[in-house]
């Protein structure tokens, strides 16, 4: 497929621009700042709309085919989403309006934390962080300050092997030593390793939950007993709160902080680095410490709340990625009470794949899954690897799965159907994993080779990770 700039010829335009009707004037914009040559190519609006469109055909979304992206539940988008997110109200309301002006913004925001709060138990949500990595952090500098106002010298955190990388990160940022806590045999979170490495110097505990192996830990009122003795704190990683939603509060399992990803669980577009959302929710005794402002109602209507002494401060600009809060709000309000068929649809779903797959492949921790699984490449043939068979799977017009996470898995293969997708469409796609493992046996080239039928072959991955080449320019 040429370039936009490869097409078209000189002089040839694709918009029609009125005369100019304000008086030209020479040296208003300093020639140093002026632009010689923009290098636009030149084209009709018929070949950029047509350019344009085939490019959008090149792209895989969950519009388009399964995409069973474990850990990031990339389920279906309902359309009223977007089409409410463009209300001229939210579209075009500006962030510094006042709040006389931004009464429907804030009771939006209003309604949608006191939602949050009955799906999670806690008692207050920020909806500044932008993303779960930033829900993340918020929990972690929300820690640093309790045990500051304390006057407790706590340094370090524990973190679960099966953990997102992320977790490590957020921790170290706030200056913390990581301290890892390893899982048994089983997938739940080992003990006896957490309460030999519970000690008084540690904060808390970060844990994902469910886990990212697709388990629930069975352990969870345990583990929150364990810390709680030490007087640490409990966060929750909510990245997987798809499988729980309108079924469990993660609050009263024993958890004092958790950010939840609307971009995962309540249905709004992501991928690509953006858009996300990750509101942080805390127990009664941690929202002294919140980011500030938080939407508040006084008899004269919704207010931005900044009276809060002990805030860690702004974690975004302005109230967070309010066309996010909306396309979510949108879905929960739409859902209603049927939430619950949410978390049960997305396990149903993930134990259906699971009882089928392992049949033919590993399934290294055997038991009821939540709303994802994984598989290992134990006794894949002829040196075929995880990546192989991720890239044989773009041949047949699925997606892959996340690979090789959780780490604690060999050559792992994390499979999230969701709650959205058929039987019909799952059957399909336990035929493919099937034929490729055959394929894998009698024909392995074809899994090396893959993928062979898009538009992109496979590339160099390390060099693409560290020598990216984003932008075309002129020669």
């Amino acid at each position: 497929m040429k370039l936009i700039f490869e097409k078209g010829a000189e002089g040839r335009k694709g918009v029609s621009l009125p005369e100019l009707d304000v008086e030209k004037k020479e040296n208003l914009i300093p020639k140093a700042l002026l632009r010689k040559e923009l290098n636009l190519p030149e084209v009709s609006e018929l070949d950029v709309v047509r350019h344009y469109t085939k490019l959008s055909t090149l792209n895989f979304g969950v519009d388009s085919g399964f995409y069973p992206l474990g850990s990031c539940t990339m389920k279906y988008n309902p359309k009223i989403n977007e089409d409410m997110s463009f209300l001229q109200g939210f579209a075009l309301t500006h962030p510094l309006q006042g709040e006389e002006l931004s009464q429907g913004v804030l009771e939006l925001m209003f309604e949608l934390e006191k939602a949050l709060c009955e799906l999670s138990g806690f008692e207050r949500f920020s909806l500044q962080p932008a993303a779960g990595a930033h829900g993340e952090l918020t929990g972690v500098m929300i820690t640093k300050a309790f045990f500051k106002k304390k006057e407790e010298n706590r340094t370090k955190l524990l973190i679960a092997d099966s953990s997102h990388g992320t977790n490590p990160a957020s921790c170290v940022l706030c200056g913390f030593e990581t301290i890892e806590v390893k899982s048994d045999k089983e997938g739940n979170l080992d003990l006896e390793d957490l309460k030999e490495k519970m000690q008084q110097d540690v904060a808390g505990l970060m844990l994902t939950s469910p886990n990212t192996l697709g388990l629930f830990d069975k352990n969870t009122e345990e583990i929150c007993k364990i810390v709680h003795e030490k007087n640490g704190l409990v966060y929750c990683d909510g990245a997987n709160m798809n499988a729980i939603v309108g079924i469990s509060k993660p609050a009263e399992q024993g958890f004092d902080i958790m950010h939840i990803n609307l971009h995962k669980t309540f249905s709004t577009p992501h991928g690509g680095g953006g858009p996300g959302s990750g509101p942080v929710g805390v127990t009664k005794e941690l929202v002294e410490f919140l980011p500030a402002p938080l939407i508040d109602k006084n008899r004269k209507g919704f207010y931005l709340n900044y009276d809060l002494e002990n805030s860690i401060g702004k974690m975004r600009s302005f109230f967070g990625n309010f066309g996010i809060l909306v396309r979510a709000f949108t879905y929960i309000k739409g859902l209603g009470t049927s939430l619950k068929e949410v978390g049960e649809n997305s396990v149903l779903n993930a134990n259906y794949l699971a009882v089928n797959l392992k049949k033919d492949f590993d399934l290294p921790y055997n038991r009821i899954c939540m709303h994802e699984f994984v598989l290992s490449d134990k006794n894949f043939p002829n040196q075929v690897t995880t990546m192989d068979l991720a890239k044989r799977l773009l041949d047949y017009g699925f997606h892959a799965p996340t690979i090789y996470f959780p780490l604690i898995v060999h050559g792992a293969i994390m499979i999230e159907p969701t709650e959205t997708e058929s039987k019909e469409t799952l059957d399909e796609f336990i035929e493919i994993m099937k034929k490729i493992l055959k394929e894998a046996e009698k024909e392995p080239e074809k899994l090396k080779n893959a993928p062979q039928n898009t538009p992109v072959k496979r590339l160099d991955a390390v060099k693409a990770a560290r020598q990216p080449d984003l932008r075309w320019k002129k020669q």
